[in-house]
Formats: C-alpha cells, structure tokens, sequence
C-alpha cells in the first residue's frame, strides 16, 4: 500500500488554565512565575481535615466557554477523584469531573488546510484543578517540587477525532486560544502553561470507518508543536504499518528540537485511575436563568462580528480579521465606527494607529485618544481642514503626546501650522504653474506618457506649501495644466 492509501485522524485535548482571582477550591491565588511553594493552602496541599469550596467564577468562565463552543450545559453536574500517585499530587488524587462534564456535544468552524470550513466536534468540557509541578533540570541530582500550581482551577476541552490535517489542529488550537483570550476565560499564554494540548493521534485505510490504533502525544506548549508533531507521528505510523508492522496504543512525548515524538509509557503501564464520586463537594446546579447571563455578559464573538460587519461596514475578510484579533480593538471599533463611518474607522484604526501603536510598543487599550477625539481628526481630514498625511504623521501624535491639551483637535492643527489655507484659485494656479515651470523635463516625461509622475508634482506641491492646500483642488488644477 502506498502511504496517501492512510488517512489521519487526530482528536485534541486542550488545558485552559482559567483567569480567577483564586484556585478551583481553595482562597489562595494562583500567580505564574511566584517563588516556589508560596502559594499554597492546606486545601491545596490536602492536608487532614481541609475541605475543598467550588469557586463560582470559574463555573461563570466554564459555562461561557461552552456557550462559545456551541455545547449543551449540564444542569447537574457531579464531581468525581481521579485517583493516581504521583509526586507533585500531594493529595494522591485531582479533583474533576468524569461523568458529568458541565459542556458537551458542541463544536467549532476552523478553516481546513485547503481554505474551507471543517467543523470540528467537542465531545465535552469539564472542570477540574491542576496538579502541582516537577521540575527535572534545577538539581544534578534531585527532582524538585513546586506545589504553588496545585489546584489551579482549568477546563479541559476535548475534541472528537475530526482532525484531519496538521492545519487543522494549528487552526484549531489558534481558535480555542483565540476564543477563551476574547472571552477573558484565560490569558491562554502557552509559554507559562495557561494553555496545554494533548493530541490523540491514530492512522486508518483510507474510507475505512473503524478507528486504527492510537498514540498520545502529551504536554505540546505551541500550535507549531502541535502541527509538528502530529505531522510526524502520521507519518510514523504510516511506516510502520506499510512495512507490516503495527501501532503501538502508547504515551509519547514530542522532542521539539529534533521534530520527532519518543515513547513514555506503554498502555500496560497506563494509569486506572479509579474514579469515584468527590465526598466533600455537593452537586454543582446550573440554572437556564444561569446560562442565559453568562450568554448575555460574553457578548458577540468574534466570528458573530466579522459577519455583521461585513454586511454593515462593506469591510474586507482582512480588515475583519485584524480588527477582531483582540477585544479591546473590536470595541474601539465599534466605538468609532458610530461616529464617523466604519470604513474610515478601519483605514484609521488598521493604518496610522496602529503604526503609532507598533512605534511605542502598545496595545489599544493603552491607545491615549478616545474615540471621540479620534473621530475629530477623521473629520478634519473628510473636511479638507488637514491632509491625510498630515493628520497621521504630525496631528496624530502631536495629540497622542498630550500637546495642547485644552485644545480641540482642530485648535491644535492650527497652532502646528498644518490647517489648510483654502486659497483662491488665481493663487493656487500660480503655485501650480510654479511647481511645473522648476520641473520642465518631469513635465516632459509626464506629457510622454509617465503619468506616475503626478504623485512627484503633488509632493513637490506640498512642499512649496507646507501641506497647507486643499489636495482636491490643487489635483485637479495641476491635472488642468499637464494635459493643456
């Protein structure tokens, strides 16, 4: 058989650690980075006698989530111990949830490798707490533990086997961080651990119905990763069984700088986990009154914008994405397009603001002009009061700076020098003429068919000026004067 006789199939688990001011049961927070072993409880660390309290903030970011993912929410949900031992499990068991997950049977669009929509199932979300962390490189001899991650509150997103390409799965990762980041259910920092995927990988005859044997591939911490590997362990598997061999049902791991995923553990040494109900934690109700406020404080998402503002706006599938890559920036947006029109809030918002806001190392929500300032100098500009050009390179940061700070936008044009002066037309036709008389062999070229040469006569124009002249009027002057 040849290898394009196999077909992929890939389903992702994914770790979202949640944006809580505390852990999923206990009052201690939770902070990335804090020194070791500072941040912790005796629930946390289950200590005799310490009982675990369900944090409803996390339930809140739960249920949205869910919302988003298009799944059923679980009115009566139950939480179950997973029992295993490990060192950084102080507990000797994670509290989560095994039979009844609080989202289910959702799904989400993604683009597939060839540009089109691919609908990817979610088979459930549940709550449940991180374990601690081992730490392997920070003694030559010892394995160090840092308990501070223990009962971090997390979802955990799990696909069904949908995923058909490496695309894919780097489309749907991008989405899911896309999603809980816009959703403030996480920062979804995948270098910190916010976000963590697990892939389950597995190759079949192409048509066939019946899954093939599958491999785990554990703790990727990027979506290059995640392609990378799965990507590879495709093409493993098809070795293998193309030279008669078979898959082997495993735990791998993928090594990032060779691009290859090597062995953890073999299915004979899987965990049984041994799940049974959680004793101290009474069963979680989640009203429809509950869900139906959740839904109404996650407002729009961002795939809900990019078609409304298609229609509404006549923006362009580019325009839409950049505007709804982060929140902040969509609100803005919308802020602004209300008070000018959203396709000058776009050019805006995509143009001059955002180099001012790549120059100074800046998100919108650090941006210093409100909306209606914003729409001020916009208006400038649609009133031939300052050109374009002038607006954006002086007028802009001059405000952006806080200058003139009693000032209005048009008070501060005018005081830098750069308000246009509506000139007659005799005087501007003399200056014009003036421009075209220092420049006679650029007029030759122009009138011998270099008609780019226009932009020149226009700079040149500015110049002389100091970009104090109506650009309309002086354009259709000096298109008067070339082709008399």
């Amino acid at each position: 058989m040849k290898a394009e006789a196999f077909e992929l199939v890939a389903g992702l688990e994914i770790h979202v650690q949640l944006l809580t001011e505390t852990k999923m049961f206990s009052a201690e927070p939770f902070e990335y980075g804090a020194p070791p072993n500072t941040l912790v409880s005796p629930v946390s660390l289950g200590l005799p006698g310490a009982l675990p309290v369900l944090n409803s903030r996390a339930v809140e970011l739960a249920v949205r989530l869910g919302l988003a993912l298009n799944c059923t929410i679980r009115e009566k949900n139950l939480f179950a111990r997973k029992n295993y031992f490990y060192a950084d499990l102080p507990k000797g068991y994670q509290i989560t949830q095994s039979d009844t997950p609080i989202a289910f049977n959702g799904y989400l669009e993604i683009l597939g490798a060839d540009g089109q929509p691919v609908r990817i199932g979610i088979e459930r979300i549940h709550l449940e707490e991180d374990a601690g962390k081992s730490l392997h490189d920070q003694d030559p001899y010892e394995t160090l533990i840092d308990f501070n991650r223990c009962g971090a509150p997390l979802v955990e997103i799990v696909s069904r086997p949908d995923i058909r390409h490496p695309r894919e799965a780097y489309n749907y990762v991008a989405k899911i961080r896309h999603i809980v980041r816009w959703l403030g259910v996480s920062d979804g920092n995948m270098e910190e651990g916010s976000l963590r995927c697990d892939a389950n990988i597995s190759v079949r005859p192409r048509g066939a119905r019946e899954l093939g044997t599958r491999v785990e591939v554990k703790n990727m911490n990027s979506f290059r990763h995640v392609a990378r590997a799965i990507e590879y362990e495709y093409e493993r598997q098809v070795q293998l069984l193309m030279s008669g061999g078979s898959v082997q049902y495993e735990t791998r791991t993928f090594d990032a700088v060779q691009g290859i995923t090597l062995p953890m553990r073999t299915k004979e040494e899987a965990h049984d986990y041994r799940y049974f109900p959680e004793p101290d934690l009474p069963p979680l109700i989640v009203s429809k009154a509950f869900v139906e406020e959740q839904k109404r404080r996650m407002g729009a998402l961002p795939d809900q914008l990019k078609a409304q503002w298609k229609v509404q706006y006549q923006l362009t599938d580019y325009e839409c994405e950049r505007l709804t890559e982060e929140r902040p920036m969509a609100e803005y947006f919308e802020q602004l397009a209300c008070l000018t029109t959203g396709k000058d809030a776009a050019n805006w918002l995509l143009g001059p603001v955002s180099q001012w806001l790549n120059e100074h190392g800046y998100g919108i929500s650090q941006f210093p002009l409100t909306s209606d300032q914003l729409a001020e100098v916009i208006a400038l500009v649609k009133a031939e009061k300052v050109s374009h050009s002038q607006a954006a390179s002086v007028l802009l940061p001059a405000l952006c700076k806080g200058e003139g700070k009693e000032k209005k936008p048009e008070q501060l044009a005018r005081s830098l020098g750069i308000l246009i002066e509506h000139m007659d037309e005799q005087t501007l036709r003399h200056l014009v003429a003036s421009v075209l008389n220092e420049n006679p062999q650029k007029v030759a070229e122009y009138r011998n068919g270099k008609k780019g040469l226009t932009g020149f006569f226009m700079g040149e124009l500015m110049k002389k000026t100091q970009g104090k002249v109506n650009p309309r009027q002086a354009g259709i002057i000096l298109n008067e004067l070339l082709n008399s």
